[in-house]
């Protein structure tokens, strides 16, 4: 948690105290938890153990299987380039290379300054659109090469 522990910890019982201490709530909490902090920082999966009375595990086990849940830090931009079949064959690959080029990140990597992170996926849902790429919930469809870098300069702070 990049915070003062004494304040990660606070919104992490903020959260926590949204839901009933039932396992079956796990998931929900733990996208909360992801949302709050763009990962799931390892000191706020152990409140959710106390507070769960689950193993520590359990949670790795959960934070592994879902591709939404990470255990390491994202940008505040996290980039899905879609990979799936129609997105493949009009060029995502040719997007992914140009925004490697423009951030000097590979996919599963976030920017020296936070900002951003690149991930592959294989479908975004948007396939009359390929290629696509969503920044955070913002789709951007139809895409060229040449039009990564001023989507990358207009997003953000």
């Amino acid at each position: 948690m990049r915070e003062k522990p004494e304040e990660g910890i606070l919104k992490v019982k903020s959260i926590l105290e949204k839901y009933p201490k039932e396992r079956r709530f796990l998931l929900a909490i733990l996208q909360d938890i992801q949302k709050t902090y763009n990962y799931l920082p390892r000191e706020a999966l152990n409140e959710v153990r106390d507070y769960l009375g689950i193993p520590l595990s359990s949670l790795y086990s959960m934070a592994t299987f879902y591709k939404a849940l990470s255990l390491k830090p994202k940008g505040r931009y996290v980039i899905k380039v879609c990979d799936g079949t129609a997105c493949h064959i009009r060029g995502s690959l040719d997007i992914v290379e140009e925004i490697k080029k423009q951030l000097s990140i590979s996919p599963g990597e976030v920017t020296k300054d936070g900002k951003f992170s690149l991930e592959t996926v294989n479908c975004l849902g948007s396939c009359a659109l390929a290629p696509v790429m969503v920044i955070n919930d913002k789709y951007y469809g139809n895409l060229k090469p040449a039009m990564v870098k001023d989507i990358l300069e207009s997003t953000g702070d």
